[in-house]
């Protein structure tokens, strides 16, 4: 019999400065009119990402002087900050305190560490000296959902166990202002900041209520390594994001999820939930073509898009808070955590309510 394991809680936390489109768009505005041969077109890929507003991890006129490495050291700070801002939440809302936790994973892409987040997190919150640490880097966009999915691995060898994952995305803390190619301007556009915090514990642990984790899957698709990722070079991390990413989805989710779903007896119509990683609009409007889905269906992904952008990692933890706490399925109904990541690969979460 597989064993299962059960969601307690999500905390999420943000940096304090937030600042609606329209002033940041100003700033790029200034900052490349000199340089860009037309300007309006930065304003035109900005708008169409259909952000309305994002968290930054500094306030906006410290970017000016920022080189790798002070954009680095800031990423350290600020994240070991919201990180621990995210488990404390999380910890409190499910009732359990630092030394519960047995297991950290954490993942990030926007930053570099050693020691990594977790283990400046272990004096900060107070965790025990024996947790066992995992850090993941590199996943990218569909690290919320395999960090889930991981996480459920862990527990179904440790039942009685409590674990934490832990996104951090400071994704404004990768800026590169001297590339204009359109993959930056877009990202420029569409990434945010934040961080979440997901407490799971096993099957036979006193407190195992809430979403159960029923199985996963991983989907890695061959030759697909420059669809997106970074190329790092002198000045950090700079984007690579190719325009096949909705296309990708088009030829590979429906089928995935399909498979997926037969594996355990279901098909699309069971799924009351999908919980999806808002990856920009024209991905968005791929993954419902695909699936077969409504607006209304991923309502709360554009909500989560536009309030604060695209958070990598951490999108999708957010919307699977939101949907927890605002749209509550019925009891034993099924919802589908699905993201997708440089690789190019998708990660698929079965859970009941």
């Amino acid at each position: 019999m597989t064993r299962t394991s059960q969601i307690l809680a999500i905390g999420t936390a943000a940096p304090p400065h937030y600042y609606d489109q329209e002033a940041l768009l100003g700033a790029f505005r200034a900052a490349w009119a000199s340089q860009h041969h037309n300007p309006r077109r930065v304003e035109q890929l900005h708008r169409a990402v259909q952000v309305g507003g994002r968290h930054l991890a500094l306030p906006m006129e410290d970017y000016l002087g920022l080189d790798f490495g002070k954009a680095n050291d800031a990423f350290i700070r600020v994240g070991t900050d919201i990180g621990a801002q995210a488990i404390a939440q999380a910890l409190a809302a499910a009732g359990l305190a630092a030394t519960d936790v047995d297991a950290i994973f954490t993942t990030t892409v926007t930053g570099i560490a050693t020691p990594s987040l977790d283990a400046r997190l272990v004096n900060r919150l107070g965790l025990r000296t024996d947790v066992r640490r995992t850090p993941m880097f590199g996943l990218g966009c569909v690290a919320g959902a395999a960090g889930i999915a991981r996480v459920a691995d862990y527990l179904a060898g440790n039942p009685t166990g409590v674990a934490v994952l832990l996104s951090v995305e400071l994704c404004s803390l990768t800026l590169q202002r001297q590339d204009l190619t359109i993959p930056n301007l877009i990202a420029t556009g569409l990434f945010g900041d934040g961080a979440a915090a997901v407490v799971m514990v096993g099957a036979d642990h006193p407190l195992a209520q809430g979403p159960t984790v029923v199985a996963s899957r991983s989907r890695f698709y061959p030759d697909t390594e420059r669809v997106m990722g970074w190329d790092i070079g002198t000045t950090g991390f700079q984007i690579v994001l190719s325009a096949g990413v909705p296309d990708m989805v088009l030829q590979h989710m429906g089928a995935d999820v399909d498979a997926f779903l037969a594996d355990h007896g279901l098909v699309r119509s069971d799924i009351a939930r999908w919980i999806c990683h808002p990856g920009g609009p024209k991905v968005l409007r791929a993954f419902e073509t695909a699936l077969g889905i409504s607006e209304d269906d991923t309502a709360l992904t554009w909500r989560s898009l536009r309030e604060v952008g695209n958070l990598s990692s951490a999108s999708v933890l957010h919307v699977l808070r939101d949907t927890l706490a605002q749209r509550p399925a019925p009891a034993g109904s099924m919802g589908l955590i699905l993201a997708m990541g440089p690789g190019f690969c998708s990660e698929l979460v079965l859970v009941r309510f």
